[in-house]
Parts: structure tokens; C-alpha cells; sequence
């Protein structure tokens, strides 16, 4: 900063610019007569990119020299990073977030500091130049990249910057967010035609008419089945990738069942609850009858839930 004019103390004021290589002794000098000069710029073409020099500034005027300032380092300029990250990871977080990390280059292996990194982000049937782009500051060697499309394939790729610019970039690493939300809603029927104790027979069918199937519908999701007696508040759950499963329910008692499906993307919704009363020791010697109960299932597939008598007797 210049000296203001009622502190220059007289005429023919100017300043002293001294330097040197960080860690030698010796000093140059040079002269910057004017008293409003507030910057000096040595050239030389055989200064390595981002060499360290301790400066210091004094004052002087047609009287004498006055007072050095502090010394401080500065550097000259710097080329950008001439190598890559490494190790860079990607996993997905949801179905529209994904997170990304990396190792920095060796110290040696670049001519000035990294400031920060610069990750690239594109679908697979983008193109590269159209990629997202995302930088984090200082040594942060991990971000999340956000707003993705659900259950699709990226490439990711990571560089360092600088004020001199961007360094070469990475190897491309592949991830494929997670599944989204989102179940078509179908119509399932539940079936009771048997005397407990009984199995339940859960069976799962693909829906045929297009305009019932969601974008979703390439997706396999899990099934979960919930079922508890009436009278308790305590459910057991079951999950299955498979298209059948058997619960054996007790004799004598009301039961509660739901059916949910999920995948990596969450939860889908549940269908209505399906009660099956109880059935009693009279009626399970003999006379057998059949109700039908109507239930909505968020899902790409059509449950059916059938029960088949097995006598105890």
C-alpha cells in the first residue's frame, strides 16, 4: 500500500523493493521512484513456475531511506496441475444423488498449489462436453452430485485446478443411480376358501395391459408381506424377491396382511389391509366356504393371495 502524501516526510519520495529466493541471503534491490507506484514486477525467464521469494518494501526520500516492512513470501506464477486425481470412487446415495471421492496428485507431480477440484458429471448418452459440473475448494477430496435421472448410468471424471487453470483429468469411473420411487397402481384379489390352520400361497404375475405398466416397470422390486393377529399391534414381516411365499397362520385367530413392495429407490405404497377372520374348530371339520375381498397394490405386478385348507384334523 502507497504511503500517504503528509507522511512522506519531504520531496523526491520513492520506494525499495528488496527480494530474494526463499532460503537464500542475499538480497537484490531495485528503486520505484514514483510515490504512488503501488506494485513492482520482476522478469526472469528462467524462474521455475511457483518459486518462493521473500519481499520486502522500504520508503526513502531526498533525506535518506526509512524502515523496511515485514518480510513476506510470495510466489511466482503458477502453471496448472499437470497430473490427475487418483483412485476416484462413485457410489450411488439414491436415486438422484450420487457421491464421488478421489486421492490428490502427489505434491512433487505438479508446478503450483491445488486450489480445488473440478468434477464432470454426464449420462451416458450425453455427450462430455454437456457434462455437470461441480467444483469443491481447498483439500475437500470428496462432493455429491445431485438432480440425477433415477436408475441410469454416469460417468464421472475428476481434475484439480488452479489460477493457472485445470489439470488433465481422470480415468472415468461408471455408476448407476438407484431405482426411483414410483409404482403403477394395479388391482389384486385375496381368496379364503379353507378351515385354519392353513397356508397362505402369495403368487406374483405380470401385469399384461401396457397402459397399467409405469416407466418402472423394467424394475423387479421386493415384496414385503406384514401380517399380525387382530388383536395385537406387534406384525411380522417377510421379504421376498421370489414369486411365492408361504406363511403358516395359526388356527382361531383373525389376521391382519398387508403387501408392500420396495426396491434400492424406497418404499412403495401398501396395498389396503386384508383381514382373515378367524375359522372355528366346527367349521374346520367340514363345511369350507370362500370370501373375496378387493385390495389396491402400488406395485408393476399383480398379487394374488390364495388359502388352501390343511386340516390339522
Amino acid at each position: 500500500q502507497t504511503v500517504p502524501e503528509e507522511l512522506q516526510n519531504g520531496g523526491g519520495f520513492g520506494y525499495v523493493v528488496a527480494f530474494r529466493p526463499f532460503g537464500t541471503v542475499s538480497w537484490m534491490q531495485t528503486v520505484v521512484a514514483s510515490p504512488d507506484a503501488a506494485r513492482y514486477v520482476f522478469r526472469n525467464e528462467t524462474l521455475p513456475p511457483f518459486s518462493p521469494y521473500e519481499v520486502k518494501v522500504g520508503v526513502y526520500n531526498n533525506k535518506g531511506e526509512g524502515s523496511f516492512s515485514p518480510v513476506t513470501v510470495v510466489y511466482s506464477a503458477e502453471e496448472e496441475p499437470t497430473r490427475a486425481p487418483t483412485t476416484v470412487l462413485a457410489r450411488s446415495l439414491s436415486a438422484s444423488d450420487v457421491e464421488v471421492s478421489w486421492a490428490p496428485p502427489r505434491e512433487n507431480q505438479h508446478k503450483g498449489r491445488i486450489q480445488g477440484y473440478e468434477v464432470r458429471c454426464w449420462r451416458h448418452d450425453e455427450k462430455e462436453e454437456n457434462a455437470k459440473r461441480i467444483r469443491t475448494v481447498g483439500n475437500q477430496t470428496t462432493t455429491r452430485v445431485t438432480s440425477l435421472r433415477g436408475n441410469a448410468l454416469y460417468h464421472l471424471a475428476v481434475r484439480a485446478y488452479n489460477t493457472a487453470g485445470t489439470g488433465p483429468s481422470s480415468a472415468a469411473v461408471n455408476v448407476t443411480t438407484k431405482k426411483p420411487r414410483g409404482w403403477t397402481t394395479l388391482p389384486c384379489t385375496t381368496s379364503l376358501s379353507t378351515p385354519r390352520p392353513c397356508t397362505a400361497n402369495l403368487d406374483t404375475r405380470r401385469a399384461t395391459d401396457p397402459s397399467a405398466i409405469s416407466a418402472s416397470s423394467s424394475l423387479s422390486p421386493w415384496l414385503q408381506v406384514l401380517y399380525r393377529w387382530n388383536r395385537q399391534s406387534s406384525t411380522s414381516v417377510i421379504e421376498t424377491n421370489k414369486t411365492s411365499v408361504e406363511l403358516s397362520l395359526p388356527f382361531n385367530e383373525d389376521y391382519i396382511i398387508e403387501i408392500k413392495p420396495f426396491s434400492d429407490g424406497g418404499d412403495g405404497s401398501s396395498s389396503e389391509q386384508i383381514r382373515i377372520p378367524k375359522i372355528s374348530n366346527a367349521y374346520a371339520r367340514g363345511s369350507g366356504s370362500s370370501t373375496s375381498n378387493a385390495c389396491t397394490l402400488s406395485a408393476i405386478s399383480t398379487i394374488m393371495i390364495s388359502l388352501t385348507a390343511r386340516s390339522s384334523l
